[in-house]
C-alpha cells in the first residue's frame, strides 16, 4: 500500500479546472520533485494534499485512510510550507514557533525536544530571538521550514522553498532539504530544474491539470527525445561542410572563433542517433586532428519543454 495516494483528483475554479483527473502514489521516503509551468496546478494539487483545499471529485489516502475521513489525524502527520511562506512579521522567531507549537498542542518534554530539534535541523540557532521582520529571506525561509518540521510530521510537503534566494541561499536550503528527505516522505515543487536533479529521486510534471511525466529523474532524462547536440572541434579541410552532410544532422552551428587553423562547431543531431563513431571515422578517412569530440544528451530542461510547451 502506499504511504500517499493522489486517485482521479480534479478541482475547479469558478467552472476553470485547475486540476484534471489527477493520480499518483508516492512510496514512504521518497523525495519527489513536482513540476509545472505556472498555472499548470500545481500548488492547487499541493493544497489539497495538505487539506487547504478538498478536492471536487476523487479521493487523497494517507495509509491508506481518506484524508475526509481522518482530517485532524492526517494533518498531524504533514508539514507543510507555503509558496509565499507566510509569517508574522512583528513576532520574534521564538515566539513564533512557540505559537506554532501551541497550535500543534505540543506539550512538556515532547515540545522542548520538537523546538530543539526544528532549530538545530534548519540552522536557525543564531536568529532564534530576533525578530522576524529582521531576518533575511534565506533565514525567513528556514524558519518557514522549522514550523514545517516542527511536529515531525512523516509527510513533508515544499511549495517553492527556494523562491526568491540568492545562489548561495538556494544551495543550502536545497542541502537542508535533502537531509529532511532521509527520514520523511518529500513531496518538492520548484522552477529551479537543476534543484531536481540534485535532490529529487522521482519526478512528476503536470501540465494544463494532467500528470504528463512520472518517474525516476535519470530514466525520465534519459527518454527525453527529440534533437541532442554533438561538439566537434578539429583541424583538416571541409570540416563543417563533411560535418553537414552527415545523415541525422539538422543544423551545424559554429561554436567558437577559430583557433590555430581549428574548426569548432556544434551539430544538431537526431536523438535515436549516435554520430560520434562516424564522426571518428570520418576525421580518420579524411586526415582531421581531433582536439573534441562531445555529445550533450537530453536534459531536465527538454524533457520540461517538450512535454510543456504547446500543450501535453
Amino acid at each position: 500500500m502506499p504511504f500517499l495516494s493522489v486517485s482521479d483528483v480534479s478541482k475547479l475554479f469558478g467552472g476553470v479546472t485547475a486540476v484534471d483527473h489527477v493520480s499518483f502514489a508516492v512510496d514512504r521516503g521518497q523525495v519527489v520533485g513536482f513540476l509545472g509551468p505556472n498555472g499548470a496546478g500545481k500548488s492547487t494539487t499541493m493544497r489539497m494534499i495538505t487539506q487547504y483545499y478538498e478536492p471536487d471529485t476523487g479521493a487523497i489516502t494517507l495509509d491508506g485512510v481518506p484524508l475526509a475521513d481522518a482530517s485532524r489525524a492526517a494533518k498531524r502527520r504533514i508539514g507543510y510550507l507555503a509558496e509565499n511562506n507566510p509569517l508574522y512579521e512583528d513576532m520574534l522567531v521564538h515566539d513564533y514557533l512557540a505559537f506554532i507549537a501551541d497550535l500543534r498542542q505540543l506539550e512538556g518534554l515532547p515540545r522542548r525536544q520538537a523546538l530543539d530539534a526544528a532549530v538545530t535541523a534548519t540552522g536557525i540557532e543564531s536568529v532564534y530571538y530576533r525578530p522576524i521582520a529582521e531576518l533575511s529571506k534565506g533565514f525567513r525561509q528556514r524558519v518557514g521550514l522549522a514550523q514545517a518540521i516542527l511536529h515531525r510530521p512523516d509527510l513533508l510537503v515544499l511549495d517553492e522553498p527556494t523562491e526568491g534566494l540568492d545562489p548561495n541561499q538556494r544551495v543550502e536550503i536545497r542541502r537542508l532539504i535533502g537531509a529532511l528527505g532521509k527520514d520523511r516522505t518529500v513531496i518538492l515543487s520548484t522552477h529551479v530544474l537543476s534543484e531536481v536533479q540534485q535532490t529529487c529521486s522521482r519526478l512528476l510534471i503536470i501540465n494544463r491539470g494532467k500528470i504528463v511525466a512520472d518517474g525516476a529523474v535519470d530514466r525520465l532524462i534519459a527518454q527525453a527525445a527529440g534533437a541532442v547536440e554533438i561538439a566537434v572541434e578539429a583541424s583538416g579541410a571541409g570540416v563543417a561542410e563533411a560535418l553537414g552532410k552527415l545523415p541525422g544532422v539538422r543544423r551545424v552551428t559554429p561554436a567558437a572563433v577559430p583557433v590555430d587553423g581549428r574548426v569548432a562547431v556544434t551539430l544538431t543531431v537526431d536523438g535515436a542517433r549516435d554520430l560520434r563513431p562516424e564522426i571518428f571515422a570520418l576525421a580518420q578517412a579524411r586526415g582531421w586532428t581531433l582536439y573534441e569530440l562531445h555529445r550533450q544528451a537530453g536534459t531536465l530542461e527538454d524533457l520540461f519543454q517538450q512535454l510543456t510547451q504547446g500543450g501535453a
